[in-house]
């Protein structure tokens, strides 16, 4: 970002000296009949462009191109190198993975479809999706440097059935439900130059290896399917956590209609135990009343006698 400052406040600093310039020249040719010579006009802007320091900000401006080349030269060549370039399109998803996924989502370069080692790989509830990032860019470079048309439809020709050799390799080991996988793997491409060509020119060849599970994806349709599957990942766990939510009601509702029975059972046997009591009540007062008659007499007799 610094360097885009600095090369444009250059230019629009170059740009303010040329109109200057303009403006002193048009100032000594309307004045040329009074007398100005060459030699002062020549002074004057020499004076000018160095009050205004325009040497050194050329200068600055030439040595920040310079770096700007240089880093453009060890970056083309990183991406032409097939080792270095392979990194970096792993580095790349690395980045694209962390950005749109918890950490707990996926994983890189990890052992998870039996003895095979995928770039990178998704948990999701349906399975794993695996990621491979390989792919023949250097076959494409060679399609596009091709001058002759001969040579560059064979460069074509070329690249296609190496693109076409990479997805059925993806094919065979990655796409496996048996062995844990979704029914779909990625093919990615850190290239959308090169996705756009896929796209256009083998149309027909990625529509056939999507259909077999293989889905060729650039930076900016992968980012959008990374988001797919988290959301489908989250609306997975909230429906598995509202059917735990249900079954638990259930559990509870099955052990209050228990204790509903219960409750109606020993209510039962209070209001059995209630009735029962006031039978014995009822025949205690009975009883009650029957010793006090026979009480009674005996004391009125005494009473009788005493008289």
């Amino acid at each position: 970002m610094a360097t885009n400052e600095l090369l444009l406040g250059g230019v629009f600093l170059a740009l303010l000296v040329v109109i200057f310039l303009l403006v002193q020249v048009r100032r000594a040719v309307s004045t040329a009949e009074n007398g100005v010579e060459t030699d002062q006009l020549t002074a004057a802007l020499s004076q000018t462009l160095s009050s205004m320091q325009f040497s050194e900000t050329v200068s600055r401006i030439e040595d920040r191109a310079g770096e700007i080349e240089s880093l453009h030269g060890d970056f083309d060549r990183l991406l032409r190198a097939p080792r270095e370039r392979g990194e970096f399109g792993e580095v790349q998803l690395e980045v694209m993975l962390s950005d749109h996924l918890h950490p707990g989502m996926y994983g890189i370069r990890e052992q998870v479809v039996g003895s095979k080692t995928p770039d990178a790989h998704i948990e999701t509830p349906d399975g794993i999706v695996a990621i491979d990032s390989k792919f023949p860019l250097d076959r494409y470079e060679q399609y596009l440097d091709a001058e002759n048309p001969d040579v560059r439809a064979e460069h074509k020709e070329a690249f296609r059935t190496a693109v076409e050799e990479q997805l059925a390799k993806i094919e065979r080991d990655y796409v496996s439900p048996e062995k844990g996988t979704t029914d779909f793997a990625f093919a990615y491409i850190p290239s959308e130059s090169v996705y756009y060509h896929l796209i256009t020119e083998e149309y027909d060849l990625l529509r056939e290896y999507t259909k077999r599970g293989v889905q060729v994806v650039s930076p900016l349709t992968l980012g959008h399917k990374l988001e797919l599957l988290k959301t489908g990942a989250q609306a997975r766990k909230l429906s598995e956590e509202a059917e735990a939510v249900l079954d638990h009601l259930t559990e509870l509702g099955a052990q209050f209609e228990a204790v509903e029975d219960e409750w109606s059972t020993l209510e039962r046997h209070i209001d059995n135990a209630s009735k029962r009591a006031d039978d014995v009540d009822r025949r205690f007062r009975g009883l009650r009343e029957a010793f006090d008659r026979i009480e009674r007499p005996s004391t009125d007799l005494t009473e009788n006698e005493t008289d």
